[in-house]
């Protein structure tokens, strides 16, 4: 683990959080050789969720609980809002004393921004506004969603825009909408949403995240996870918001882009 008391203050922070992407079909992707992008930077870890829907696993990362290692631990968190008695807060942990994650960041003077991608970020209800608030700026447009099969281009467009403009160290979330269903649309024939629509969702992502990347200006610490799985029929399962393997078992990896 990185002693996050050097990375914060010196760095940028990017988290993107590839929604409802599966482990197993990140690293079957990766094994194949479909997500040339992300497998030149790292290798993805088997983590645990720290919720099993969107809105829940959003508001845990965002207060310092990010996907846990699936080994046994305890293990240490890169961030840690202050309280007595954590276990899982080291001397390598970055604490602040404010609620969330983006407070306490802006305490130190990053400027905090969000691009939304799935529902809970859209800002149209007072439930769709509470991730969102938690920033200085915040944006969603329906071409930012799930039903747009150019989700990402347009997001990535928008986050390129921020980062240009912004001259203090930058706090960014990147919901990346694409992988949520309907994703049927990357794969040409499919009639209903797969596993197989799934990974041609993610191989859109990676051929497109570079972009992201190269819009950097400033060392950045990355962070590239997913929020929970998602069932296509396991065990009779469909969907997410459920206690199964495919939705607790989620890719997360982490790296420094100088």
């Amino acid at each position: 683990m990185r002693d996050m008391n050097e990375v914060v203050g010196t760095h940028d922070v990017v988290l993107v959080t590839l929604d409802t992407l599966r482990y197993d079909v990140a690293v079957a992707s990766a094994a194949a050789g479909r997500t040339p992008e992300f497998s030149r930077r790292f290798a993805w870890e088997e983590r645990h969720a720290p919720g099993n829907f969107t809105f829940a696993s959003h508001m845990a990362m965002l207060a310092g609980f990010l996907p846990t290692p699936a080994g046994p631990g305890p293990h240490p968190r890169l961030f840690a809002s202050a309280f007595p008695g954590s276990e899982t807060t080291s001397p390598l942990t970055w604490r602040y004393d404010a609620p969330d994650l983006p407070s306490g960041l802006a305490e130190v003077g990053y400027h905090t921004a969000c691009i939304g991608g799935v529902g809970f970020f859209n800002k149209q209800t007072a439930l769709g506004s509470v991730i969102p608030d938690m920033f200085a700026e915040s944006h969603w447009a329906p071409e930012f969603g799930v039903t747009c099969p150019d989700s990402l281009d347009h997001q990535v467009d928008k986050a390129a825009e921020i980062i240009a403009r912004t001259e203090r160290r930058l706090f960014l979330l990147l919901n990346v909408s694409a992988l949520h269903q309907p994703n049927h649309h990357y794969l040409p024939g499919a009639s209903g949403d797969t596993p197989e629509t799934h990974a041609a969702a993610l191989e859109y992502v990676d051929s497109r995240i570079g972009r992201l990347f190269a819009a950097l200006r400033r060392p950045t610490f990355v962070i590239i996870c997913s929020d929970h799985g998602t069932a296509y029929g396991e065990d009779g399962h469909t969907g997410h918001r459920l206690g199964h393997q495919v939705v607790w078992t989620v890719p997360y990896a982490e790296f420094v882009l100088a």
